[in-house]
This record gives C-alpha cells, sequence and structure tokens, in this order.
C-alpha cells in the first residue's frame, strides 16, 4: 500500500468515526432533552395525583374503586383465554393441576405395606440422625405436628435434638415436649436459659446429638415419613456426607394444600450463590462439619468453631442456613440431590415462607452469607444486589481483573441485512472496547455483500475471511473452526449474523464467568423480535427428539421464570452457539466444534465435552440479545424440506448415541420430575402450561 493510500485509508477511517461521534453525540442530545422534558411532566403529574390522593372524596369512593379493580381483574383474565373453550380449559387445567400438586401430598405417604418394608429394610451402616430442631414459642400444633413427623419415620435409628428457648409466657412448649420425651427415648429436650436466636439455639441442639448424620429441621414444618429412610439409601449407595431434597410450602394447615412446589436442581453452584435454593431438608455428616470448622480456625484462629460444636454463626440470624449451606457444599466430598418432595415447609403469618418482609434482616445477613463465601473463593471487587424476582435472589456482579481481547467469529453467507444489523448494533451498542470482529466469509454470491465486506474492512477492529467450500456442502462447524484460527483474542464469542446486541455491558456480563478456571462455556439470555424468549439455557434430553432444548421458551421477557430462573445467572448443561463465550485455549483443547455435527447440535455437543473436562457452563439473563432464529438457513426441526428433516434426524441419533449415558443419567439441572415433552417446567402428567 502506497503512502497516499495509506493517508486516504486513515482519512475514511477518521470520517466513519467523526461521524458514528456525532451522530452518537445528537442522539444523546436528543434523549437528554426527552428525559428533562419527561422529568418534568411526571413531576406536575405526580403533584396533581398527590392533591387528588388527599382529597376527601379520593377516601370516600375507596370501596367502590376497589370493586371495580376486581371486576376489571376479572375480566381482563377472561378476554386473555379468549372464549368460553379456553375459559373451561383453563379452570379443567387448574384442577388438574390441583390433583397433581395432591399426589406429591399424603399421597405420596407409604402404604402400610410399604412403610413395613421399609422398616425391615437392612442398612449395611446403622446410621444414626440427629435431627436438630431450636424451639421459640412455638404453637401447640405447630409443635405436635412437628414432633409426630419426626416419630413417623420409617427409618427408626433417629434422636430429635430440642432445645427451648421459649420466653416465660410460653411454658406449653417444655410441658408438651416433655410429654414427649418421657415416652420417646429419642426426643432429647433442653430448657436454655435465655433466647440465643436461631443460630445460638440450633448450636444448643448440636451440642445435644449423638448422630453420625445431622439434619436440620424447622420448628413449624413436617417431614415425609420416608426422608431419613431415602436419605440412607443415598448414603449407602454414593457415600454422601451432604444431602438435600425437594420441598413443598402449604398453607392452612394442612400439606395437601401446597402453595408452591420446588423441584431443585442437582447441585449447581452459580445457583446457590444467587439463591439457597437447596434450603430444607439438609442433612450432612458430622465428620463434615467438624472438617469445615477445623479448617476454618486455621485459616482464622480468632474465629470461633474450632472445637466443632458450632453449626450456624449469629452475624447470619436470618439466613444461617444459606451460610452454612455455602460453606458445608463447599467442603463436601459427595453432594446428593433426592428429587422428592420429602420437606413441607408451612406458610403461616410471620414465616419467611409467608413473606420475606416478615423477616427484613434476612435479606442483609444472606448478601453477607454470599459475600463471605465469594471472598473465601478469592473473588475481590464484587456487587450484590436483589434481582426483580425477590429479595434474596441476587445478581452477581463480578469484578473484570483484565480487559483482555475479545475475538467475535460470526460466519456469513449473503444476508447483507442481517449481517449489518447484527454488525451495527456491536459497533454503536457494546460498552466494551478491546474486541475484534472476524466475518468468516462462506461463498457468498451477491455483490451487495462483497461491497458490504470493503466497507467493514476499513474498521480497525474488523476483519472478513475467506473460508472456501468447493464441495458445497455447509457444515457450521468447520466453518467457525475455520475462523477461529484467525482469531488473536483471549476469548472467542461464537455469534450468529442474525442477532443484535440489546445489553450494551454484554460482553463484560459474559466475561465475567468465562474468565472463572471452573468455566467452560457462557450463554446469553436472547430475545425473538416480540421480546418472547428464544434462549435461557439448554437441557439435554428436552424435546421431541429427546435430544437437546431450550427452557422457557416463547415466555415473554417480564416473565421470572420457575422459581425465579430467569432473574440470576445460573449453572446450565449447555448455551446456544447463537451466543457463546469461552477461552480461545479450551476452544483448542476440545478441538472446537465437532465438524460430525454440520449444523445442528455442534453447540450442545462442545458444552457436553466441556462438562466432561469438569468445567461448568453458564446462562447469564443480563447479557440480552435479539435472536432473528434460522432466517439464513430455516429451522431444523420444523423445517419441510425433507432434506433438512433427515439431516436433523441423522444428527440427532448421532448425538443420542454419542451422549447416550449423560442422556439416560439425565440432565442434572433439569428435576426428573419434570416433563420432557415441554420446556416450561411442566410436571409429568400435567396439562402443557401448568407451571408457566
Amino acid at each position: 500500500m502506497t503512502k497516499s493510500e495509506e493517508k486516504e485509508n486513515e482519512k475514511n477511517i477518521d470520517s466513519y468515526y467523526k461521524e458514528m461521534y456525532e451522530r452518537e453525540q445528537k442522539k444523546n442530545e436528543e434523549l437528554t432533552r426527552k428525559i428533562v422534558a419527561l422529568e418534568a411532566q411526571n413531576a406536575d403529574l405526580n403533584y396533581k395525583l398527590d392533591k387528588v390522593r388527599k382529597s376527601r372524596l379520593w377516601r370516600a369512593i375507596y370501596p367502590v374503586r376497589l370493586l371495580w379493580s376486581h371486576i376489571r381483574n376479572l375480566f381482563t383474565r377472561l378476554k386473555s383465554y379468549g372464549n368460553i373453550k379456553n375459559v373451561v380449559l383453563k379452570v379443567r387445567s387448574k384442577l388438574i393441576e390441583r390433583k397433581a400438586y395432591k399426589s406429591y401430598g399424603t399421597l405420596s405417604f407409604p402404604s402400610e405395606e410399604e412403610r413395613k418394608k421399609q422398616n425391615g429394610t437392612q442398612f449395611r451402616r446403622n446410621i444414626k440422625f440427629s435431627i436438630l430442631v431450636p424451639l421459640y414459642n412455638t404453637p401447640e400444633q405447630f409443635l405436635r405436628e412437628m414432633i409426630g413427623s419426626v416419630q413417623a419415620q420409617t427409618y427408626r435409628n433417629f434422636e430429635l435434638c430440642l432445645a427451648d428457648g421459649s420466653d416465660g409466657e410460653h411454658g406449653d412448649v417444655e410441658r408438651i415436649c416433655k410429654e414427649y420425651a418421657d415416652k420417646d427415648s429419642r426426643i432429647i429436650y433442653k430448657k436454655l436459659e435465655r433466647n440465643e436466636g436461631i443460630s445460638g439455639n440450633t448450636n444448643e441442639c448440636f451440642k445435644l446429638a449423638t448422630g453420625e448424620y445431622i439434619g436440620l429441621f424447622d420448628h413449624d414444618d413436617i417431614l415425609h415419613p420416608s426422608a431419613l429412610f431415602e436419605y440412607m439409601r443415598v448414603i449407602e449407595k454414593e457415600d454422601a456426607d451432604y444431602i438435600y431434597c425437594d420441598e413443598a410450602t402449604f398453607k392452612d394447615g394442612d400439606i395437601n394444600k401446597m402453595v408452591t412446589l420446588h423441584f431443585k436442581p442437582d447441585f449447581a453452584i452459580d445457583n446457590l450463590r444467587a439463591n439457597n435454593y437447596i434450603c430444607h431438608f439438609s442433612v450432612f455428616s458430622r465428620e463434615l462439619i467438624d472438617r469445615e470448622e477445623a479448617e476454618r480456625a486455621l485459616s482464622n484462629p480468632s474465629e470461633k468453631g474450632a472445637s466443632g460444636t458450632e453449626i450456624f454463626r449469629s452475624e447470619y440470624d436470618g439466613s444461617q442456613d444459606h451460610d452454612m449451606i455455602l460453606r458445608l457444599t463447599a467442603a463436601a466430598k459427595k453432594i446428593v440431590h433426592v428429587p422428592q418432595i420429602l420437606y413441607y415447609w408451612r406458610s403461616h403469618a410471620g414465616s419467611v415462607a409467608s413473606d420475606i418482609g416478615a423477616k427484613t434482616y434476612a435479606i442483609d445477613a444472606a448478601k453477607r452469607a454470599v459475600a463471605t463465601h465469594l471472598s473465601s473463593c478469592g473473588f475481590e471487587g464484587f456487587e450484590i444486589e436483589s434481582s426483580r424476582a425477590f429479595q434474596t435472589i441476587f445478581r452477581i456482579r463480578y469484578k473484570l481483573p483484565e480487559k483482555p481481547l475479545i475475538s467475535i467469529l460470526i460466519p456469513n453467507k449473503d444476508h447483507i441485512t442481517d449481517l449489518k444489523r447484527c454488525i451495527e448494533s456491536i459497533l454503536e451498542k457494546t460498552s466494551y472496547e478491546n474486541y475484534e470482529i472476524i466475518v468468516i466469509e462462506n461463498n457468498s454470491q451477491t455483490p451487495e455483500i462483497r461491497e458490504y465486506y470493503g466497507s467493514l474492512e476499513k474498521l480497525p477492529n474488523v476483519r472478513v475471511v475467506e473460508y472456501k467450500n468447493p464441495r458445497g456442502e455447509f457444515n457450521y462447524s468447520r466453518i467457525n473452526n475455520f475462523g477461529e484460527t484467525f482469531a488473536q483474542g483471549k476469548y472467542l464469542v461464537l455469534l450468529n449474523n442474525d442477532t443484535e446486541v440489546v445489553t450494551r455491558t454484554w460482553l463484560e456480563e459474559l466475561l465475567m464467568y468465562a474468565q472463572r478456571e471452573d468455566v467452560g462455556a457462557v450463554g446469553c439470555m436472547l430475545y425473538y423480535e416480540d421480546y418472547s424468549i428464544q434462549h435461557a439455557g439448554i437441557v439435554i434430553g428436552l424435546g421431541a427428539h429427546r435430544t437437546a432444548g431450550h427452557t422457557h421458551y416463547r415466555l415473554p421477557k417480564d416473565n421470572l421464570g420457575y422459581m425465579g430462573r430467569l432473574c440470576y445467572a445460573q449453572n446450565v448443561s449447555a448455551v446456544t452457539g447463537a451466543c457463546l463465550m469461552t477461552k480461545r485455549e479450551l476452544y483448542e483443547e476440545v478441538g472446537g466444534l465437532s465438524e460430525e455435527f454440520r449444523v445442528a447440535l455442534n453447540d450442545v455437543d462442545f458444552c457436553l465435552r466441556l462438562r466432561r473436562k469438569g468445567l461448568l457452563n453458564v446462562f447469564t439473563p443480563y447479557a440480552e440479545l435479539f435472536h432473528y432464529e434460522s432466517r439464513s438457513r430455516g429451522s431444523d426441526v420444523e423445517a419441510a424440506e425433507q432434506e433438512k428433516a433427515e439431516r436433523y434426524n441423522k444428527e440427532a441419533t448421532l448425538f443420542r448415541t454419542k451422549w447416550r449415558e449423560e442422556l439416560e443419567q439425565g440432565d442434572p439441572y433439569f428435576n426428573p420430575n419434570f416433563s420432557l415433552d415441554h420446556s416450561n417446567f411442566v410436571l409429568k402428567g400435567s396439562p402443557k402450561g401448568m407451571l408457566d
């Protein structure tokens, strides 16, 4: 290139950025003017609204306004159902839903025959469970039902350790406990001189315990009769040292009147950091608590607990169990999730199950617990904030200690409109500065796209590389693997040309997870044009082909997701290659995308290979993009053309063969109580959309 050409090129680049800068400045000035005007308008409206609300007339017609609100909501719901047929179907669905819920209540209790069978089961180990229950002013009905549910356990080798911190006005608690203790030597009761709070009272319970395994049980809840039996089975089978199960919240003193069924994933550290999804019924080996406290004492001699006499730390009261679970699972050798509802959490006035506002200090305590855990794992400069789902479901912002170069790989054949929208959204909206875009040209035919490539090559951080395909066979994996050889970044982003950036910090949000040594791939939230969800993580085995499918598919953007899952970063088996970040070193280490999967399932296969290396895959809802799915080549699954259908079936068969063991075991992050026929966490045997 001659000096005159270099000067002309520099002039073109300067001109391009100058125009872009001026355009952005004009946009910012216009937005500022609009914001100022709207703020003034908002202040005026608030003033007028405040005057109306304080008027006597407005207060006088409150009953009428309340009635009208209920009528309007009723008509809105009826309208959303569409017609009478839909109303009938909705009512039928709710009735079936209630029936399905009941099957997890007393109907799930063992029959007399099954109870005798469980009673007579001989295990190799004769483990004693110590169930710890701190008491404080417990209502008589709650207390008797709690004790009764423990006495009803089909596994009989247990002790119930009760430490009572009730005040003088609740002497019935002591009377009732002694009544049970006199008749059952397995019930150990201690009246405390003063109330030490939930942490202190639980630690007093622990001092009474003599069992090899410790279980934590709230004073107003109920255990399934087979809880200890099922836990004993996984201890024998898997040598588990930390165990938890699914749980239900019930109301009106009847466990069959369930408000919520919480079917949990297997152990997932990012889920646990974001919220205490494990919660009840936590059981762990005494050896684990002793080991964890001894290690903690060695690292910080000023801390209590070296003698192994404390489970909870009082500074985390309100979320003491979240702190404890984070500590113990970090030290555990084998964590096992029993996918059965074995714990019933009573919802009543004053309980956290009813309203977190009843214990607002729990929110701050939970944040401190997560912060302490993150610090112990070596993280610094992170931020923890409540999400829109719930005050104790957190969004965690991790610090980026460096800003490495990120290489964005975009395969493209023609489709100038898609590619132009994609690249312009990256250039105009991305707040992260250190990135390069590599367009992988795949035998385009139109002169328009060649002209556009010419304009792109004038930009310093955009390159177009030519993928030669003499056989004319489309192979998405091979195209990306070819493009990766030109990448200079420490991290790669595989990006479809039919995407558009929504969140300015999308690269930062992906990188904060991809930078971790324990993470393989990171995926984002993808929306269709109407803001319905296209991708929020992938479950293996989901869908008609039993290969893999997207969860929360087609739900609206403002949906919270099952148990708030659309509001926090979490571990998943796989994420879509439409937007996937990974370390370039890892990509090369596993051989990139497998070229045996030419079009479909190559991203899932890639993620599963990372998972086999012991790495985590993460989905974050805080990196958002549009995905105008399959405009480039049509839909894989729903394609009408026989050739495409046959190709997908062939790749699906290959996937099921290659990953047969993982598919048979089931997706660890998708509870087996959910149907694999639906994406929105529908219980097996329930109508579609029951849990939407």
